[in-house]
C-alpha cells in the first residue's frame, strides 16, 4: 500500500481580495426595506415576521387558506405582493396570494385525483 502526500495549500491572506472580488448580495428594492421597516418601526405587526414562516409554504389547503387571512392584516401586504410579481416567486403566499410555479392562483388543489362527481356543499 503506498501512501499518497500532497504538500499543504499556500495561506492567502485576506487582505489582497478587495470588495470587486466577493460576491455581490442579491438586490432588494429599498421600497421594500423601507415599508417594512417603517410599519416595524411603528409598532405594527408583520405575520411572516411574527409566525412560522413554513406557515407561508404549507401543503394543506386548510393551511394556505389560513396563511393567506394572516396576510389580511398586514401593512405591507401590496408592497410583498409587488415583489413577489416582480421576483417570480416560485411558490408560498406573499402578499395574501397563493404562487404556483411563479403564477398567482386562487386556491390550493387538495393532494389525489380529484372527485368524478360534484360533492353538495
Amino acid at each position: 500500500m503506498s501512501t499518497v502526500i500532497t504538500p499543504p495549500l499556500p495561506s492567502v491572506p485576506t487582505d489582497k481580495f478587495t470588495k470587486a472580488d466577493q460576491a455581490d448580495p442579491p438586490e432588494v428594492s429599498l421600497m421594500q426595506l423601507t415599508s417594512i421597516d417603517a410599519a416595524e418601526a411603528l409598532g405594527q405587526t408583520i405575520p411572516c415576521r411574527a409566525f412560522d414562516p413554513e406557515v407561508f409554504f404549507a401543503e394543506t389547503p386548510a393551511d394556505v387558506e389560513y396563511a393567506k387571512s394572516l396576510c389580511g392584516t398586514c401593512p405591507v401586504k401590496e408592497a410583498c405582493l409587488a415583489g413577489a410579481l416582480e421576483r417570480r416567486e416560485p411558490w408560498g403566499v406573499w402578499g395574501g396570494e397563493l404562487f404556483v410555479q411563479g403564477v398567482v392562483v386562487a386556491r390550493k388543489r387538495p393532494r389525489g385525483r380529484p372527485r368524478k362527481t360534484e360533492v353538495m356543499a
